[in-house]
């Protein structure tokens, strides 16, 4: 599987891209390089002609990032909506890409009648984010349904993996050096004909006790063994805490807020305020989901 020769690259290159506008949180100063390919191969040729002293950093919806103010020196990779392929196999595993978004591989398992997948639908980014982090939702992890992945490393030669490759624990993936996920195929039950899925019900659950539709990344932090992060914040009396344009949420104490006055320092800032605070009332040192990157201003 290697990149095709006499190929060039046919996607989009940008400049001084304002990450802003591919964070949930609407945060970030300018990537230097913001490349969208137009499909795998693509993407393959991209990374076989890039210099190889140039940093890359890869970005999905953006929902479990934190670009800093002075934003991203290098190249980043953004392959959402373009590597979009999702299809049934023959053996009735699904093939998805790692751009497609993780509520639609949700609702293709339903409509394709496959049990499983419902969980997918409550986490707010792509599949490739999902692999990344082993991200997880309503009970249920991503690399508990992975059967195996497709890599691409830096020359943009494709490998598959299977799971015992990878070092996976609770919103940890241990990847290879200088390679990431390009796709997965994943395994699933076949729905029994009365089983009902659930996405409707867990989504108005999600709604119910979740900030969504306000600018966060989700949840900020893990929850420590045998504990709950946002019980922990609220405990320490950080609900509604505020440091410029972030604010810990009302509804969900392990979500941050930002709005239109916010920069990237405030949400960094009051993320080590409550780190520090629950520390220091519990004893419990919070590590984040969030990952934080680019250059301060």
């Amino acid at each position: 599987m290697n990149v095709a020769t006499d190929y060039s690259p046919r996607g989009s290159l940008l400049f001084d891209e304002p990450m802003s506008k591919h964070t949930s949180w609407r945060l970030g100063g300018p990537a230097d390089r913001y490349y969208v390919p137009l499909d795998l191969a693509d993407l393959q040729a991209f990374l076989a002609g890039l210099d190889a002293d140039i940093e890359l950093l890869w970005v999905g919806l953006g929902s479990n990032l934190l670009v800093r103010d002075g934003g991203i020196r290098g190249q980043v990779v953004a392959p959402l909506n373009a590597l979009s392929e999702i299809h049934l196999q023959d053996d009735g595993k699904v093939y998805a890409e790692c751009g497609i978004s993780c509520a639609k591989l949700a609702r293709f398992c339903q409509k394709n009648g496959l049990a499983g997948a419902d969980f997918f639908a409550g986490i707010p980014g792509t599949i490739g984010g999902a692999l990344t982090m082993n991200a997880g939702a309503f009970g249920g992890e991503t690399w508990a349904v992975v059967e195996r992945a497709v890599m691409i490393d830096r020359r943009g030669k494709l490998s598959e993996r299977r799971p015992r490759d990878f070092g996976i624990g609770y919103r940890h993936v241990d990847l290879p050096p200088k390679e990431w996920f390009a796709a997965a195929v994943f395994r699933f039950e076949r729905r029994a004909a009365d089983d009902v899925s659930s996405i409707r019900e867990l989504l108005q659950q999600r709604n119910a006790t979740q900030p969504i539709g306000q600018p966060s990344c989700g949840s900020v932090f893990k929850n420590p063994p045998g504990k709950h992060a946002a019980q922990l914040i609220e405990a320490a009396g950080l609900k509604g805490f505020r440091l410029g344009g972030a604010c810990v949420s009302e509804k969900h104490a392990n979500f941050i807020i930002s709005n239109e006055t916010a920069t990237a320092s405030d949400v960094e800032a009051l993320i080590e305020h409550v780190r520090r605070r629950v520390e220091d009332r519990f004893e419990v040192r919070l590590e984040t989901e969030v990952r934080i990157v680019g250059e301060s201003r």
